[in-house]
């Protein structure tokens, strides 16, 4: 986690300006959005009883893992708050996770899209930026990563952890390789160069990714789970948009990315136990089921340690949850609106099933949504 601690101390230089992400029509921030100055819990945004009162802009960014889900959120959620006589504009800029958290913790946005949950330090230096208090975070996202490939005359592959961390670690480097035909005796592989592609950006699907790789074939993948890919060179996108784009572009390529976004590029069954298992919503659901909340956590503050190592039948261990990072403390009773009634969209039936819908995405359980909106009721203002 260096480039996290890298970033904290540039941002502490930075002096953690804050930029207003939101402000209300026709005045400050703090008095004309028809929301009660009063301090204390900012809950009365939480339900459509407060659409109404909503007004203004609200800004996040991050994730472009889940760029998909949050335009149909944005949307959605602009005609539910219309519908009731409010106005307000919710943005989200698909900068990719750690652009998106360091926007977050220099106040530039008021909520961040991660893929990978602020850490301790995080966690520390967003008091300056949240009236005293702590950060924290909700899984609202759950999305396979795909081993996604362009490899003329092949659409699927069945892949095993090891052949997977020593294609990325530019091991195996051609494509009829013993250890990969081995898997797929119906292939026909070509003599083809393996081309890995990699996130050229600090990302938290990389992290992921060789979080996956690190647990199941550390001999293989020995630089563990990091954001920033680590070996120089080969070819990489900017964000998953780009990484998706470097993969179709070429052939023998191959690359990770959201599934959401996997397109029409051949994709790889991963090894699960005694099975090979395809991505699929479902999958990466039952692979968080089977994974416990990260200890040492605060209440609100939910976090899963997924398994990647799990054997379960059908689940699908390279798994992705994204986070919104919010604030237990805003500035002022608008901010604070306009947040918890964003985010409780979000974490909602009818916000997961938009995301599902959209994006392909795995709804969170009833369980996680409860305490998911039970952190965001003790959301604090003033």
């Amino acid at each position: 986690m260096n480039a996290r601690r890298n970033r904290l101390a540039s941002l502490a230089a930075l002096g953690l300006a804050a930029g207003i992400a939101l402000t209300a029509c026709g005045g400050s921030a703090e008095g004309d959005s028809g929301a009660s100055d009063d301090s204390g819990a900012a809950g009365a945004g939480a339900t459509s009883d407060g659409y109404a009162e909503l007004s203004g802009n609200l800004a996040g960014a991050g994730a472009s893992s889940m760029g998909n889900a949050q335009t149909a959120w944005t949307e959605t959620f602009k005609g539910l708050v219309q519908a009731e006589g409010g106005d307000i504009t919710v943005t989200y800029d698909p900068t990719g996770s750690g652009t998106g958290r360091e926007q977050f913790l220099s106040g530039q946005v008021k909520f961040a899209g991660t893929d990978a949950a602020l850490d301790e330090e995080e966690l520390a230096a967003s008091t300056e930026v949240c009236g005293g208090e702590q950060a924290f975070d909700l899984p609202v996202y759950i999305s396979p990563i795909a081993v996604v490939f362009h490899l003329e005359g092949v659409e699927n592959l069945n892949l095993t952890p090891e052949v997977i961390a020593g294609i990325f670690a530019e091991d195996i480097t051609i494509w009829n390789d013993p250890a990969i035909a081995e898997l797929n005796p119906d292939a026909e592989l070509p003599g083809t160069a393996i081309v890995p592609v990699h996130r050229s950006d600090d990302s938290g699907t990389t992290e992921n990714f060789t979080e996956y790789l690190s647990d199941n074939a550390p001999e293989a993948w020995t630089h563990g789970p990091i954001e920033t890919w680590p070996i120089d060179g080969g070819q990489s996108g900017d964000g998953t948009s780009g990484l998706i784009s470097a993969v179709e572009s070429g052939n023998g390529t191959i690359g990770y990315a959201d599934a959401s976004q996997a397109g029409n590029l051949g994709t790889a069954s991963i090894q699960v136990g005694e099975e090979f298992v395809d991505y699929s919503a479902e999958a990466a659901a039952k692979a968080v089921d089977v994974s416990p909340r990260e200890e040492g956590r605060a209440e609100n503050d939910i976090v899963m340690e997924l398994d990647r190592t799990t054997t379960e039948a059908g689940a699908y261990p390279i798994v992705l949850i994204s986070y919104l990072a919010l604030c237990g403390s805003y500035e002022d009773a608008a901010t604070g609106a306009a947040v918890t009634s964003y985010a409780s969209f979000v974490i909602s039936e009818q916000g997961q099933t938009v995301a599902q819908e959209n994006a392909g995405s795995a709804p969170i359980s009833a369980e996680l949504r409860s305490e998911a909106q039970a952190a965001i009721d003790g959301i604090t203002v003033g």
